[in-house]
């Protein structure tokens, strides 16, 4: 009797052992709980730690609340301008609601994903190149509106929508370069032609005040001859400006022709008329 007692004893504790060990459960710190009771939710959720739950007739499932990171893949589109472009991003979301993410959609992962590519597509749709290109803040921020309008329902909250890269056609790389490189052109030649607005201002400043000053020239001159012989030329060819010749006859005096010696016993204005080839007579009153 005593050993029938014993033994049903060690049956009735191994059974509460077993009993024990189905119904325990373990939810993490970055998880929730949902609790099915015989197929239909119960009121509360299970927080992090241990828990337990009827065997056989509570089902748990466990819900990350952790933000995940889906890269949404590329899409292929084209733009409002007419511009073929593939574009990806990457999505960052979390559990708000863990009873709305189990029971609202069958995987939210799955319908986060799908509704992230359509909405990357109608993006796409909606902007210029320019925009993908230089204003994607903007852009980031209608596609987070976009998701986060229906995954609302589903207990999901999108906390971030980065686009990552935008690529474009080959020919397009080389239509924007080109255009790139004749505004830089552009450029260039305007800042050319107010250097040379600015060089010509200041020559004929210059050349008013070597008007006034011929011995300017001069030294404008032996500075050039200075310049050129600093480069080693073994020729130098050095114009010789018109006004430096002018400058010269100026500063050179005018020669005196001599006077011619008179014969002896004529008079110096008859020999003067002579030399000149001049009849000294007067002419006969008529």
């Amino acid at each position: 009797m005593v050993e029938e007692l014993v033994a049903a004893g060690i049956a009735v504790g191994s059974a509460g052992v077993v009993y024990a060990l189905a119904a325990a459960r373990v939810v993490k710190q970055y998880e929730r709980g949902v609790v099915f009771r015989l197929g239909r939710l119960t009121d509360s959720v299970r927080g992090p730690g241990f828990t337990m739950i009827l065997p056989f007739v509570d089902r748990l499932r466990k819900v990350n609340m952790q933000i995940v990171t889906m890269p949404v893949p590329a899409q292929d589109g084209i733009t409002r301008d007419n511009v073929t472009v593939r574009v990806d991003a990457v999505i960052y979301f979390k559990v708000v609601d863990p009873a709305d993410a189990v029971i609202q959609v069958e995987d939210y992962q799955f319908a986060v994903s799908q509704m992230a590519q359509t909405s990357l597509r109608s993006i796409i749709g909606k902007s210029d190149l320019d925009d993908l290109l230089s204003n994607r803040e903007k852009l980031n921020q209608g596609l987070e509106l976009m998701i986060d309008s229906p995954a609302i329902g589903w207990g999901v909250q999108i906390d971030r929508v980065e686009i990552k890269d935008v690529s474009l056609p080959e020919t397009m790389k080389r239509s924007m370069a080109r255009q790139a490189e004749a505004d830089r052109e552009r450029r260039a030649r305007v800042i050319n032609a107010d250097a040379e607005l600015q060089a010509s201002k200041k020559l004929a400043e210059a050349a008013g005040v070597m008007s006034e000053q011929p011995a300017a020239l001069q030294l404008r001159l032996l500075q050039t001859v200075v310049a050129v012989a600093a480069e080693k030329n073994s020729t130098l060819v050095l114009p010789f400006p018109v006004e430096l010749l002018r400058f010269l006859e100026r500063a050179a005096p005018l020669p005196t022709e001599p006077a011619a010696p008179a014969a002896p016993g004529v008079p110096p204005a008859q020999a003067h008329s002579e030399i000149l080839g001049e009849d000294s007579t007067p002419p006969e009153n008529l």
